[in-house]
């Protein structure tokens, strides 16, 4: 059976070398990072190496990187830490990641801290007026939007967002898991306060990520122990996964210009195709200011039809996702798609496509025809 997998932004096929430079680091260097014998700073080594190569690309101080698990524990991280030093109110959006909204619902439960939301278009872009007009009230305050919605794709501006936020004192903090391997991202340039990435997402290992907190602000482990990433992320570092994650960046951004021209042509190509032979489809988001990598859509098919669809895709071969992979299971619908789209549009099918330079031109033609007979079956 032929496999196309479109499925990317839940996560990414490893680079060969990423596996390679891992077993090597794997089998070679085993030491402890933390022990002071050559074995131990044979493995600190490549940590720190890893940790000055991730701030050079985003022109930040290598102390102002810390190695985590990912984009879930980073974001608890930077969260927590800002309400732990004296954080009265978060400003955000209903369409963030879980790994967002969950700490912040618990924490405006527990009472710790004031929650507000803003309001989003039908695109999924928050209202900057709004921010603004909530920013005049004197508050300590957190702002967090993500920069590219994990669903649809949208994409907001961190530099606009940033001068309103720094404009008015107030932290910016931006999930940029979706972003990170790429797109370029010069933080010198930016008024932002903290970003979070994984690795997995640009074709690194799973359960690495890395969290950025600028210096001037304080930040809390939320993993407690002894004093690695400087007292801030307790454990022995993963000096492997660590390295991949350096590897995966490096490679992301070694052909990134090619690499984006061919994902964008083969996201176009595939829906060129689709609205070719499937009448009435719709894009949920905005394709224009949206990831290259990520398309979110809409078909005239009603929802009691989706467990057909799934299996009919699974027989096919093609590996897509009707929302988030950490709501795979969940009975509920999109929490994203809700916030943006009506009652009646609810109601129909929507699936996301998500692409990658390890996708061919072959595997996007199957898998637009194979989706059209599908539905034409339903």
């Amino acid at each position: 059976m032929k496999k196309v997998y479109l499925d990317n932004a839940a996560t990414t096929q490893l680079n060969q070398k990423v596996v390679d430079e891992m077993t090597s680091v794997l089998v070679n260097s085993y030491g402890n990072p933390s022990s002071t014998h050559f074995f131990g700073r044979d493995s600190k080594t490549i940590i720190e190496l890893s940790r000055k190569f991730i701030a050079d690309m985003f022109k930040v101080k290598p102390k102002e990187i810390f190695f985590t698990s990912g984009g879930t524990e980073s974001n608890n991280m930077i969260i927590k830490s800002c309400v732990e030093h004296g954080v009265e109110r978060i400003i955000t959006t209903k369409i963030e990641h879980k790994a967002v909204l969950n700490p912040v619902l618990n924490l405006s439960q527990d009472k710790k801290v004031e929650l507000e939301f803003l309001n989003i278009d039908h695109e999924g872009n928050p209202d900057l007026n709004e921010l603004e007009s909530l920013l005049l009230k004197p508050k300590k305050t957190l702002v967090s939007l993500m920069h590219i919605n994990n669903e649809i794709g949208t994409m907001i501006d961190l530099k606009k967002i940033g001068s309103i936020c720094h404009s008015h004192n107030a932290m910016f903090h931006s999930d940029t898991v979706q972003t990170i391997g790429h797109f370029p991202l010069d933080l010198s340039l930016i008024n932002i306060d903290f970003i979070t990435c994984s690795a997995h997402k640009f074709h690194g290992p799973k359960g690495v990520g890395f969290t950025y907190i600028n210096e001037k602000n304080k930040a809390y482990p939320l993993i407690m122990g002894g004093e690695q990433e400087r007292g801030l992320r307790g454990g022995t570092e993963s000096t492997h996964n660590i390295h991949g994650l350096k590897i995966a960046l490096e490679e992301a951004h070694k052909n990134l210009l090619d690499d984006q021209k061919k994902v964008k042509s083969l996201k176009q190509l595939f829906l060129k195709r689709i609205h070719a032979s499937v009448e009435n489809v719709e894009i949920n988001g905005n394709l224009n200011e949206s990831s290259y990598t990520i398309l979110n859509l809409r078909f005239p098919i009603t929802k009691d039809k989706k467990d057909l669809i799934n299996f009919k895709l699974e027989l096919a071969g093609i590996a897509c996702s009707s929302g988030s992979a950490c709501q795979s299971g969940s009975s509920q619908p999109s929490h994203v798609l809700s916030e943006i789209l009506t009652k009646e549009e609810m109601k129909k099918i929507s699936m996301r496509f998500s692409f990658s330079k390890f996708n061919s031109k072959n595997e996007i033609i199957y898998a637009a025809d194979s989706i059209k007979n599908i539905l034409s079956e339903c």
